[in-house]
């Protein structure tokens, strides 16, 4: 009898074939009368190079071209930061699970041979590179007078770039550093609620067809509930808030023990301008099983509090100046 083939798509970065990988290995553990393999597929995130995030477009950019190949049946589930993945998904398909999320700060890598290593000492006028309007924004916030430089590629391409330059260093995601093995040049680990992360980072979200009710089965084994809930809130905010890479949006859940014991999801967000000049910035808890309805409400509280003015602002701009 012939062994059955499961086909994973992915990107074909370092890091997201390490996140394929992980997931083809503990599927092939949990199922080893089936051959899973994993197939890279080329997204338009990966083949613009020379512009930032911002200003070509957040609508699928790292998931369009495997969401494709998933709705064809060349794929038979696909593997994504759960970062990248849009919160509304095409007609066809659903998230099939929620892997436990990996260490959700962020972390300042130092250009090797700068021999300030942390970014809280870093002197006036530092150079810090980052390719997210989230990042930019709350840094500004808080420090002015540093000068952000835009950066892309994956995260070998940007280690190289900051090797190179006479920038202080770069910010990154932990999670995707800790994957590739690169703990050892962190200088630091950014307290979440300092830079609030991005929607779903450090978790792995796995796409599948709507109708493949084996398919769910298999990768519901990998589905991590509190990571699960605690996205689901902040998957809800951004979607109610409309926002994508072309906004400074950042968003934290977690679930953790009520004081009567009970688990209690707790999420804060914050949208703010580009300069960083302007923060909303808000919080909500309740019990995990509300997790969509409470990340809708935040959303709604922002927007009361000045975030829809901030966006339409930035949406204008964004509108009269697309290649600025």
């Amino acid at each position: 009898m012939a062994t059955e083939t499961v086909r994973i798509g992915s990107r074909g970065s370092d890091l997201a074939l390490w996140q394929a990988h992980w997931v083809r290995d503990r599927l092939s553990e949990r199922f080893p009368a089936k051959t899973f393999v994993v197939e890279i597929i080329k997204t338009t995130g990966d083949r613009i190079l020379d512009a930032p995030l911002s200003r070509i477009g957040d609508k699928g950019l790292f998931t369009r071209e495997i969401e494709h190949a998933l709705l064809a049946g060349s794929i038979d589930l696909a593997v994504h930061s759960l970062k990248d993945l849009p919160t509304t998904l095409p007609d066809g398909l659903r998230l099939g699970a929620v892997t436990e999320r990996e260490d959700v700060r962020d972390v300042f890598l130092p250009r090797p041979g700068n021999p300030v290593r942390t970014f809280a000492q870093q002197p006036q006028g530092a150079r810090i590179a980052t390719g997210s309007l989230r990042r930019k924004c709350q840094l500004l916030h808080v420090r002015p007078d540093l000068g952000i430089v835009d950066i892309r590629g994956n995260l070998n391409t940007r280690y190289k770039k900051l090797t190179e330059s006479d920038w202080a260093g770069m910010i990154l995601a932990r999670a995707g550093v800790v994957r590739l093995g690169w703990e050892d040049r962190i200088g630091e680990s950014l307290d979440p609620l300092f830079v609030l992360p991005a929607v779903g980072q450090g978790a792995l979200g796995i796409e599948i067809r709507a109708d493949d009710d084996q398919t769910l089965a298999e990768v519901l084994t990998l589905h991590h509930q509190a990571t699960g809930q605690s996205t689901t809130a902040e998957r809800a905010l951004l979607r109610t808030l409309e926002g994508g890479c072309q906004v400074p949006i950042g968003t934290y859940a977690r679930v953790a023990a009520g004081a009567d014991g009970a688990p209690l999801l707790v999420l804060d967000a914050m949208v703010g301008s580009l300069d960083g000049k302007q923060v909303v910035r808000g919080t909500v808890s309740g019990p995990p099983d509300h997790a969509e309805g409470l990340g809708e409400r935040l959303a709604a509280d922002l927007l009361r509090r000045g975030a829809r003015s901030i966006l339409d602002n930035i949406r204008s701009d964004t509108h009269d100046n697309p290649a600025s």
